[in-house]
C-alpha cells in the first residue's frame, strides 16, 4: 500500500488527545507514525466494525488500543483507549 495522503482525526480523537499528558501524546504520535508507515499494521475487525483496524501499543506501562480506518489514500483516526469498554464505545461511535 502507498503512503497515505492525509490523516483525519475524528472530533472524539482530537478531544481525547487534548486531555493526555505530554509523555502519552508522544507515545500516541509514535503509534500514528507507525500506522502511516504501514497502514495494515492493525488487526482487521469483522462484523459491525468491518473495515476498522485496531493497533495496540504501550504507553506508561499499559496497553492502549487505537482504532482507525484506511479509506482510499487517507487514514481516519476514530478513537483510542484502554481495552475496558473500548469496543462498545467504538461500535456506538462508528455506527451512529
Amino acid at each position: 500500500m502507498n503512503q497515505p495522503n492525509e490523516i483525519i482525526q475524528s472530533p472524539l480523537f482530537a478531544r481525547q488527545k487534548k486531555r493526555l499528558p505530554k509523555n502519552q501524546i508522544k507515545d500516541l504520535d509514535a503509534a500514528v507514525r507507525k500506522i502511516i508507515q504501514d497502514p495494515e499494521i492493525g488487526n482487521q475487525k469483522v462484523g459491525d466494525l468491518s473495515g476498522v483496524r485496531v493497533h495496540k501499543f504501550k504507553s506508561m506501562g499499559s496497553v492502549i488500543l487505537l482504532a482507525y480506518e484506511v479509506i482510499e489514500s487517507s487514514i481516519f483516526l476514530y478513537t483510542f483507549g484502554s481495552h475496558q469498554n473500548f469496543y462498545r464505545a467504538l461500535r456506538k461511535y462508528v455506527n451512529r
